[in-house]
């Protein structure tokens, strides 16, 4: 048995295996986009900006003094615009961002859509995997689309199925992994 063949003689196939990787792959690639989008980053202008507005601030509030109230208030209103003016550079980073997030986003699900076609249509009408009926008893006739084997037991799933299966399964584990690894 350690060269690849059941008990029967049949021989194991690296199919599932391979598309389970590859769909799993393109899900965290998609999870990977997704993260892009909420990172929030920093421009050079905005942290200067930042920097400008805590140091106006704090120069105002040291001056408290009646004689003094003029040019704090001065300060105030600079800091105010400048915050202003922050929250414009900000907004225009922001669009900026969500364009070239969607527009790499809609190219990846592009790509997933040309991939699972191209496996469907590459393994339209070949199983993909035989498994014994015992192990897919409640959801056996879903995963064969009614191709099973009567004489030897056997469930065959089909790529539909398949791409399905490992797609949720994929998908689930990929959110059930820690943000260290993304």
């Amino acid at each position: 048995m350690g060269d690849g063949a059941l008990e029967d003689g049949r021989l194991l196939s690296p199919w599932p295996t391979a598309i389970f990787l590859l769909v799993g792959i393109l899900q965290l690639i998609d999870r990977f986009i997704g993260r892009l989008k909420k990172k929030e980053s920093r421009t050079a202008e905005e942290n200067q900006l930042i920097e400008e507005i805590k140091e106006l601030l704090k120069q105002a509030s040291l001056l408290s003094t009646p004689s003094s109230f003029a040019h704090a208030a001065k300060l105030q209103r600079m800091a105010a615009a400048k915050q202003k003016e922050l929250v414009k550079i900000q907004q225009e980073n922001k669009k900026n961002k969500r364009v070239s997030y969607d527009s790499c986003a809609r190219a990846f699900m592009l790509l997933k859509v040309i991939i699972y076609l191209g496996l469907s249509w590459w393994f339209w009408g070949v199983p993909i995997a035989e498994v014994p009926r015992q192990f897919l008893q409640p959801l056996g006739r879903m995963l064969s689309w009614r191709a099973a084997d009567p004489a030897t037991d056997v469930i065959k799933v089909g790529i539909i199925p398949w791409l399905v299966l490992t797609n949720r399964v994929s998908k689930f584990l990929s959110q059930k992994l820690p943000d260290l690894f993304l």
